[in-house]
């Protein structure tokens, strides 16, 4: 089988870290798969969703089994794949929009990225539920208690110890680590590195509204929860929007959702050395450990 034809854009070649000896490659028209008892490939249109299993040699190895779900043909497997959460991302971008503007460099950079080293995925409805019922019970204890003082790690890089930098050294910080990583972990979101600027987090008329965050393209409530929680005004804070919105934000139609939080939302928060907000633990522990989630940068609707 001739892949890539002379017409694709090769964007990844991947294998499996089995004995199947099986080899993985991803243009922008087809996955395919090399080798092993039998090869396979399937048309980017023709994917309908992809899952990953992670056995326990898996988390062993970092690897993970994606299952490619088609509409017309048998599921296309990939075994033991490294990077395999991220590589489900880009899949899912990829399928949501077959056009979407994506060259090897960025898929490249996205896969360089480690995901946070517990990957909750409560994709089941009734975890789901769970979810957000114990976020919504912690927010209510924050909120009617008295709130534990927040830990500000004494390296984060806009508030070491609680203290924020002066302007010229967060500018600096912005220009000299945050943009290099943002290019190349947005490219695959926006289309392009080129098309990544200040704008693209911080919004228009950025620098008139003092930089202020969240600022960028508002994330819809979820239907589940009582709207009532915005009532809170000033106290609906962005780590209490991570809490009670924050994971329920993805669903099947939101093909986005995925790459974003295992990708850039642990990135961005390493950057500043803060945790990325961990769903296994409480509101409270996440509030008062200053977690980076969807919410510190994304406004709601």
């Amino acid at each position: 089988m001739e892949v890539p034809l002379p017409w694709e854009r090769l964007l990844w070649r991947g294998r499996s870290w089995s004995a199947r000896g099986e080899r993985y490659v991803l243009t922008d028209f087809r996955l395919v798969r090399l080798g092993g008892a039998r090869s396979a490939e399937v048309a980017l249109y023709d994917i309908r969703d992809v899952r990953s299993a992670r056995s326990t040699l898996d988390r062993l190895l970092g690897t993970s089994t994606l299952i490619v779900r088609t509409r017309r043909s048998e599921d296309v497997r990939l075994h033991r794949v490294r990077r395999g959460l991220q590589l489900q991302g880009i899949l899912e971008i990829l399928i949501g929009d077959p056009q979407q503007s994506i060259d090897a460099g960025a898929v490249r950079a996205a896969l360089r990225w480690k995901p946070p080293s517990l990957a909750v995925r409560l994709r089941e409805p009734i975890l789901l539920c769970a979810a957000v019922l114990a976020a919504v019970f912690g927010v209510a204890i924050g909120v009617h208690g008295k709130p534990a003082e927040v830990v500000y790690p004494d390296d984060d890089a806009i508030y070491p110890g609680g203290v924020k930098r002066d302007h010229e050294s967060v500018v600096r910080f912005m220009e000299t680590s945050v943009m290099p990583w943002a290019r190349s972990a947005l490219a695959p979101i926006v289309g392009g590195a080129e098309r990544v600027s200040c704008q693209t987090c911080h919004g228009d008329r950025a620098e008139a509204r003092g930089w202020i965050m969240p600022a960028v393209a508002a994330l819809p409530k979820p239907d589940v929860i009582d709207r009532g929680w915005e009532r809170y005004g000033a106290n609906m804070d962005a780590q209490m929007r991570n809490a009670i919105y924050g994971y329920l934000a993805e669903s099947e139609k939101q093909t986005k959702a995925a790459y974003m939080r295992e990708v850039v939302m642990p990135g961005m928060a390493r950057i500043l050395k803060r945790p990325a907000y961990d769903f296994t633990q409480t509101y409270e522990y996440n509030r008062t450990h200053f977690a980076f989630g969807c919410y510190h940068c994304h406004q709601v609707k």
